[in-house]
């Protein structure tokens, strides 16, 4: 039997099974995927825009605007995107994970109503994001529910901010995706700390360890695998987070400022608004590196704790 025939005897099968999904991920993610990288290349606009792949070639100029043509308004308002879409994934990530863990540890104990607790908590999340931009777009307006709470109500502050202009814009593209994604993170903190054998805690107070102790030693490096995939999850819907910026700013009529304005964003008004294709894919390809720079970054931090134990 020659090495190809023991080859199919033995893995045939399996590639039969495999091919459809690779011929279907070849077709609807990696052949966009090149077609998007090569329109980076092109002078792709309005005027250019029958010609499609066939516009003229123009090599890296889209890239030198973007990065270093100080008259180019992509270029501003790219490198205040790239700057709030990465505080606003650092921010996020780190409020869903403290407030998950921490919520997850109160509802893995015995508590009453525990049920009841776990579904409310999981309300926000199962709110559309598009619906979650919308209305705290309303509840932070200067007369909204929240200056309300905390200028008439609460007393909190002499006056009634704007929210949703200058820098307290960052604050209010974040608490609404922090509301909305924390519920996840606790669900899925709460089904791990679950499988910790309870044995571990015993033997540990046996022994006379503090609860802090034994979070650090037990807990915390049982939950990292966990952690990795929650924080890699969060990282690529922060960093392609679209919806609530978008339904908060008049639906993408608006500029939401630089404090307020994610890549995502940024690339859908400047390519679809000013018609500008060519400069939107390569900005996308940017965008695309720095994201693979980020899981790789990732990948480098969890690789340990992704090993199969």
């Amino acid at each position: 039997m020659s090495a190809w025939s023991r080859f199919w005897h033995r893995y045939g099968l399996a590639y039969l099974f495999v091919g459809p999904a690779l011929l279907g991920m070849i077709l609807v993610h990696y052949g966009p995927m090149l077609q998007g990288i090569y329109m980076g290349f092109l002078d792709l606009r309005l005027a250019t825009l029958r010609q499609y792949l066939a516009a003229p070639f123009v090599g890296l100029e889209n890239y030198r605007e973007i990065l270093f043509d100080p008259q180019s308004t992509f270029r501003t308002g790219f490198l205040y995107a790239v700057r709030t879409t990465l505080l606003y994934a650092l921010a996020v990530n780190a409020l869903t994970l403290t407030l998950g863990l921490l919520f997850a540890h109160v509802l893995n104990r015995p508590l009453l109503l525990r049920g009841l607790w776990r579904t409310l908590f999981l309300l926000p999340w199962v709110v559309p994001s598009y619906v979650v931009g919308l209305l705290w777009g309303f509840m932070w307006l200067k007369n909204g529910v929240i200056n309300t709470l905390l200028v008439d109500v609460l007393h909190l502050l002499p006056e009634k901010p704007h929210w949703l202009i200058g820098p307290l814009t960052f604050v209010a593209i974040v608490l609404p995706t922090v509301w909305r994604s924390w519920p996840f993170v606790m669900v899925t903190y709460l089904a791990a700390l679950q499988t910790v054998p309870q044995e571990l805690y015993e033997a540990a107070k046996v022994d006379g360890a503090t609860p802090w102790q034994r979070f650090r030693h037990i807990t915390w490096p049982l939950l990292r695998p966990v952690t990795a995939i929650l924080l890699l999850y969060g990282l690529l819907g922060t960093l392609y987070s679209f919806n609530i910026v978008y339904m908060m700013f008049g639906h993408g009529a608006g500029y939401p400022g630089e404090w307020g304005d994610l890549l995502m964003t940024n690339l859908f008004r400047n390519t679809f608004g000013m018609w500008n294709f060519g400069l939107g894919a390569a900005a996308s390809t940017l965008y695309m590196l720095l994201t693979l720079g980020l899981i790789l970054f990732w990948y480098r931090v969890f690789r340990e704790d992704l090993k199969a134990r």
